[in-house]
């Protein structure tokens, strides 16, 4: 344990940002949740890839939750001593000088840059869609470069220039969603590495990171624009006076630069040694894990970003869908308010489901790809499909994670922690199991973000040595553990061939 610091207070307030709303969560020493609240924001979608967020409604969010918070705990107030942020990646939101947004957020999920996201990297000679010499430069900078899909901050930065080149002259700050709240608390501005890895003008050479000239001027993006980069465990401020009024804490509380949704889900996990792999299943998948050093793979468009402890390599292999494949399914099937609950027993010939409503990152990158249900027949009915729904999210993770596995000093075997809303789901988090033929064991779930975002103020609280420390200590909590079924497995590993085939057909008619 380390040395109990000089600061006022003995809990942690940890506020983990998704998608759809904020869980906000008072951790103690042992890393116990003594509280928690969620609250939602919405999110604007439209035709034409539209998919975007006002920054002040997750403040506003985050400021009723602590409302909420402050009536079951009275206490929080004077026992409250630090702030930590986590957050979705991928947006963009442009601030004025005093950090007020100039228009709502692009989050994640907006594509409307795709047109000028596969202009910035193609161009003969092509390679795997990119231009040869200009993928060369980022692979050797950046290990990587901006997805042709136009999510990743890259593209929609180019969009703000073209689209909307008012909004952009007022720009003074260009950041994802963490770094917008992490100012709106202390009043300064910084983001976190994995976030400037992703814009891909970073270079992320050992001993190199930062903000790179030579990828900027590549890009045409503007390095004044761009916030200075800062690891997750620094202290950027106490709140400022405004902050501490709106969340009904005292200002000396300290607030720490924060995480991405990724990183927060690995130490929610546990898995903090390196090769080890965990899943994360909410609205979107990914499979992560720390890495001794940078990998990459351009044909499956995963690599290593930079991460937030010390610039170590963290890999992230992200899918598209997951949680909203299965919200669709269950809307359009009539679902109630546990859709999932009782699907009955999976049949040999029911349907076979491609998930890919929103197009897929990996391991095959095109925003264009569409979902399907393959062989439907008139006795199929609203189970059947659910039952389809969750086989083919968890067999699209089986396929992606064949190409992560592939990866030198992976851990392939033994037991696989899992985290996210979707992994509190029994039915999935079994099909998981079998699909993949491994044990797999439930972090807390819903609330291993939270408890991961936590870990980042350990050491300044003296509950810890090292972030990783603490983190370590949450592998030894499972709230459920699945053991493949040998039959099940069998079957779903012949199902699986078959969608391969109906992959390669679906991907060479949106290609």
């Amino acid at each position: 344990m380390g040395i109990k610091p000089l600061i006022e207070g003995d809990l942690v307030i940890s506020a983990d940002f998704g998608t759809s709303g904020v869980k906000v969560g008072v951790v103690d020493s042992s890393l116990t949740i003594l509280a928690r609240v969620t609250a939602a924001y919405p999110l604007n979608l439209a035709p034409g890839g539209i998919a975007e967020q006002n920054p002040t409604d997750w403040w506003e969010a985050l400021a009723q939750a602590l409302h909420a918070l402050h009536q079951e705990l009275p206490e929080l107030k004077s026992r409250a001593a630090a702030l930590v942020f986590s957050s979705q990646l991928l947006g963009l939101v442009c601030c004025a000088e005093d950090g007020t947004p100039l228009r709502p957020c692009l989050t994640w999920l907006d594509k409307r840059a795709a047109p000028l996201g596969k202009k910035l990297v193609g161009g003969f000679p092509e390679i795997h869609g990119y231009n040869a010499p200009r993928l060369a430069r980022w692979l050797r900078i950046a290990n990587g470069a901006p997805a042709k899909n136009g999510m990743d901050p890259t593209a929609k930065m180019l969009w703000f220039m073209q689209q909307e080149p008012d909004i952009y002259a007022k720009t003074r700050w260009m950041v994802d969603v963490k770094d917008w709240l992490v100012h709106r608390a202390t009043g300064t501005m910084t983001t976190c590495p994995e976030s400037a890895n992703l814009t891909w003008v970073m270079d992320t050479r050992l001993g190199r990171e930062g903000w790179s000239e030579t990828l900027c001027a590549l890009t045409g993006i503007n390095q004044s624009k761009l916030a200075p980069i800062t690891q997750a465990d620094t202290v950027v401020g106490p709140l400022t006076p405004q902050a501490a009024t709106d969340l009904g804490l005292r200002a000396n509380v300290q607030v720490l630069a924060g995480t991405s949704d990724a990183m927060a889900s690995t130490l929610g996990s546990g898995e903090v040694a390196d090769g080890a792999l965990h899943v994360s299943v909410a609205t979107s998948a990914w499979i992560a894990g720390f890495f001794p050093n940078r990998r990459l793979s351009v044909a499956h468009s995963y690599a290593t970003v930079t991460s937030g402890l010390n610039f170590r390599p963290l890999l992230i292999a992200s899918q598209e869908n997951a949680g909203s494949a299965l919200d669709w399914v269950a809307a359009i099937t009539g679902g109630g308010e546990h859709p999932y609950a009782d699907i009955g027993t999976p049949q040999p010939d029911d349907p076979l489901f491609l998930p890919w409503l929103a197009g897929e990152r990996v391991p095959v990158d095109n925003d264009r790809l569409r979902g399907t249900f393959h062989g439907l027949s008139l006795h199929h009915d609203a189970a059947a499909l659910r039952r389809a729904a969750i086989e083919g999210v968890a067999l699209n993770l089986r396929w992606a994670m064949s190409k992560v596995a592939r990866e030198k000093g992976a851990q392939t075997s033994g037991t696989l922690s899992i985290t996210g809303g979707l992994a509190a789901n029994p039915a999935f988090a079994q099909t998981l199991s079998d699909a993949l033929g491994r044990n797999v064991r439930v972090c807390a779930a819903r609330h291993a973000g939270m408890l991961g975002t936590a870990t980042l103020a350990a050491p300044l609280m003296g509950w810890a040595d090292s972030v990783t420390g603490a983190a370590a200590r949450l592998k030894s909590r499972s709230s459920a553990t699945y053991t493949p079924d040998p039959e099940r497995s069998d079957a779903l590993t012949h199902r699986a061939h078959s969608l391969d085939k109906i992959r390669r057909h679906t991907i060479r008619s949106y290609t």
